[in-house]
């Protein structure tokens, strides 16, 4: 997969994509069918496959200061896309430039002059330009007079409710990974790398792999049963293990983290990317009488993980 970041610098073999526009935070299953009619429509012209979405979220840059909400950083998402055979990730840088251009603007200089677009696909509730102005109707009239495809997809929905990143941070705010795995079609992943700790894990007999969730939507803390990929290196490969997020209350801590225990490994993982995936919530964070109450509680936490994961 090759990533574009400027469409005003656009080499001719990465022109005349079909390709689906959004933001794609969390690359879920709404997300995938609007990118699967992309993948359709791009066969019967002979265009490869693309993805338009903007770096940073246009929420993150309007409101920098609000709450973090994404479910998967640009990095995660890229993987993600590129697992689902995505040949072009057009990441267009997101700033005061482009926020400022009216929807024909957008439409002649990005989509049809910049990027060289084929066809494109976009949800039916997509707005694009400044002040967000330009409806997909407004898109189907620009791209019949500059030359381009536009195809309209109908919002997906899945047990009665609309599949959305809302609603997935909705799901896993409250604890219910399972319930956010059904509308992302995958498990919930926080992906980066591992970072020092204070090895106090190490000491209570259960090294954990720790990892900033800064910036990313923080799911319901407490302990999960996860679904661990080492995504490099000499321990690459799928591990099960037990997962707190949060903020550690038993030693003080206040900055919420993501501390994973990985059965049966041994072995050195800092500065080494992790894919965790949240498979069940298991218990609130707690805040235990004694390092032994702790201690036992862990032990339980492990076990109701390792039996979660193990059944068939």
């Amino acid at each position: 997969m090759r990533i574009i970041r400027d469409y005003t610098y656009v080499t001719e073999q990465d022109r005349g994509a079909s390709a689906a526009i959004g933001n794609f935070d969390g690359v879920h299953l709404g997300h995938r069918s609007v990118i699967d009619i992309a993948r359709r429509a791009g066969e019967k012209i002979g265009a490869p496959l693309g993805v338009v979405t903007f770096e940073p979220h246009p929420r993150q840059y309007f409101a920098p200061k609000a709450p973090a909400f994404r479910l998967m950083s640009r990095e995660a998402r890229a993987h993600r896309l590129e697992k689902l055979g995505v040949e072009r990730l057009y990441e267009l840088n997101f700033n005061a430039a482009l926020s400022a251009l009216t929807p024909e603007a957008f439409a002649k200089r990005v989509i049809s002059d910049g990027l060289g677009l084929k066809h494109v696909v976009v949800g039916a509730d997509f707005c694009f330009g400044n002040a967000r102005a330009g409806t997909v109707e407004h898109l189907k009239e620009f791209g019949a007079t500059l030359g381009f495809g536009v195809t309209v997809a109908d919002l997906l929905e899945g047990d009665g409710i609309q599949v959305s990143s809302t609603a997935i941070r909705t799901a896993l705010s409250e604890g219910r990974p399972r319930d956010a795995a059904a509308m992302l079609g995958h498990w919930h992943r926080i992906e980066g790398k591992v970072i020092g700790g204070d090895q106090r894990g190490r000491e209570l007999g259960f090294p954990t792999a720790n990892m900033s969730i800064d910036g990313l939507h923080p799911p319901k803390h407490g302990v999960y049963a996860v679904l661990a990929d080492v995504l490099e290196g000499p321990h690459k490969g799928s591990y099960l293990g037990a997962a707190s997020i949060g903020v550690r209350p038993m030693f003080g801590e206040n900055h919420p983290n993501l501390e994973t225990y990985l059965f049966d490994f041994k072995g050195d993982l800092y500065g080494t990317p992790l894919s965790i995936g949240l498979v069940d919530y298991l218990r609130p964070e707690l805040k235990f009488d004694s390092l032994g109450a702790l201690i036992t509680q862990m032990d339980a936490d492990c076990a109701r993980a390792r039996t979660i994961l193990t059944a068939p």
